[in-house]
C-alpha cells in the first residue's frame, strides 16, 4: 500500500466512522478501487488501526464526558456516571464475544467482496430511513437498551453496515433522546477499539509490519478526519437528517450489489 492509498483510506474512514454510511463497507470499496492487494490479516490489521485513530478522535470530542465517568467511578459511588459507564459495559459484551470466537471467520469478510457489502448497505439505507422518522424523546438508555444497542453493534462488525447508523437508529427506535443515542453510540466502541489493539499489541501482530509510513499516514488522515465528522454527525442527529445519508446507502449500495455484472 503507498502512502497516498493510506492517505485516501485514513480519510475515508475519518469521515465514515461517524457518519452512518458504514466506515468498513467503504473501506472495503475504497480498497477495491484502489486495487488493494493485501492478504485478509493486514487488511483488516489496517481497519482496525484506522478504527483506533477514530476512537482518540472521539475521546478529544467526549473529552469532559468521559472525564466526568471516570472521577465518577473512582468516587466508588452508585451515581449517574458509574450507571453510565455500567451500560457501556454491557453494551460491549455482544461485540466482545463475537470478536473472540469468531476473528478468523471475520478476517474473510474483508476481501473486497463487494456484492455483500452493497447488500449491507442498502440494510443500513433501510435502518436510518426509519430511524429518521421517530420521534425524539428525553429518555435516557436504560440497561436492557444498552444490550440490545450492544446486539446492534456487533451485527455491524460485518461490512456494510454502518456501526454508528445500526447502533444510533436502534436506540432511537428503542424511543431514547437522539443527542444521548448519538453520544451513547460513539462512547460505547472505544473500549473495544482499545481492547483490539491491546490484543495485537500482546500476540506480536502490531510489531511484524515492516512498514509503518503508510499506517501512521492514515492514522493521522483518520484522527483529523474523524474530528470534523464526529461533531457534524450530533448535529445531523440531533435535527433528523439521517434520511440524506439513508438515500446515499442505497444508492451506492446498489451500485455496488450491480457492478461487479458489469461487462469489462
Amino acid at each position: 500500500m503507498d502512502y497516498l492509498d493510506a492517505l485516501i483510506l485514513g480519510v475515508v474512514q475519518g469521515l465514515t466512522e461517524f457518519l452512518p454510511v458504514s466506515s468498513s463497507g467503504h473501506l472495503e470499496l475504497a480498497k477495491a478501487l484502489l486495487g488493494d492487494r493485501a492478504v485478509p490479516e493486514d487488511s483488516l490489521l489496517f481497519t482496525v488501526i484506522l478504527h483506533f485513530a477514530t476512537a482518540l478522535s472521539t475521546l478529544v470530542i467526549f473529552r469532559k464526558d468521559v472525564l466526568q465517568i471516570f472521577m465518577g467511578l473512582f468516587q466508588f459511588r452508585w451515581n449517574e456516571d458509574t450507571k453510565f459507564s455500567l451500560k457501556i459495559v454491557i453494551s460491549m459484551i455482544p461485540a466482545a464475544l463475537i470478536g473472540f470466537f469468531l476473528e478468523g471467520h471475520l478476517e474473510e469478510l474483508f476481501t473486497g467482496r463487494i456484492v455483500f457489502v452493497g447488500a449491507m448497505l442498502i440494510f443500513t439505507a433501510g435502518l436510518l430511513w426509519l430511524a429518521d422518522k421517530a420521534k425524539n424523546t428525553f429518555k435516557k438508555v436504560s440497561y436492557s437498551n444498552a444490550l440490545v444497542i450492544g446486539i446492534a453493534q456487533a451485527v455491524a462488525i460485518l461490512p456494510g453496515i454502518s456501526r454508528s447508523g445500526a447502533t444510533i437508529s436502534t436506540s432511537v427506535l428503542l424511543g431514547n433522546d437522539k443527542t444521548e443515542a448519538a453520544k451513547f453510540s460513539f462512547l460505547m466502541v472505544v473500549p473495544l477499539i482499545f481492547g483490539k489493539i491491546a490484543k495485537d499489541l500482546l500476540s506480536g501482530e502490531l510489531t511484524s509490519i515492516n512498514n509503518y509510513i503508510p499506517l501512521g499516514i492514515g492514522f493521522a488522515a483518520a484522527f483529523i478526519a474523524g474530528l470534523f465528522a464526529c461533531t457534524w454527525m450530533i448535529s445531523l442527529v440531533k435535527n433528523s437528517k439521517l434520511t440524506y445519508f439513508a438515500i446515499y446507502c442505497l444508492v451506492v449500495g446498489l451500485i455496488a450489489v450491480i457492478f461487479p455484472f458489469l461487462p469489462d
